[in-house]
């Protein structure tokens, strides 16, 4: 099973198309018609299961060291499951799933903003 496409990701209020413009045996990936925004979806089997979704942020700016100059800079945030071949059900997998982007994001967000703070 795959992911449907396209996938639409919303970034600060935006909501933006990503069609399909990869795809593997356990990978795929999405990428706005700009280029601007990608999702990749991976899986690792081996010893240990990991699957890795990714989303990459592109854009151009100013250089701060000379403005009349723009150059292009990117971003990702990704998140990564590794989990045994046994002991832990697709189920329980989820739980921890679950837990993690709760976490970052209760109170408006207020630990994902401590996380990019540097707090630690």
């Amino acid at each position: 099973m795959s992911y449907a496409d396209p996938q639409s990701v919303t970034i600060n209020g935006v909501a933006t198309s990503l069609p399909r413009t990869g795809s593997g045996d356990a990978s795929g990936n999405f990428t706005a018609a700009d280029g601007s925004v990608q999702l990749k979806v991976s899986h690792v089997y081996g010893r240990r299961t990991r699957r890795e979704i990714r989303l990459i942020q592109t854009k151009t700016s100013s250089d701060p060291l000379i403005p009349s100059q723009n150059v292009v800079s990117s971003m990702s945030v990704y998140l990564v499951v590794d989990a045994p071949k046994n002991g832990f059900s697709v189920t329980e997998e989820k739980y921890l799933l679950d837990a993690i982007v709760a976490y970052l994001g209760a109170s408006s967000g207020a630990k994902g903003a401590q996380l990019l703070g540097g707090e630690s």
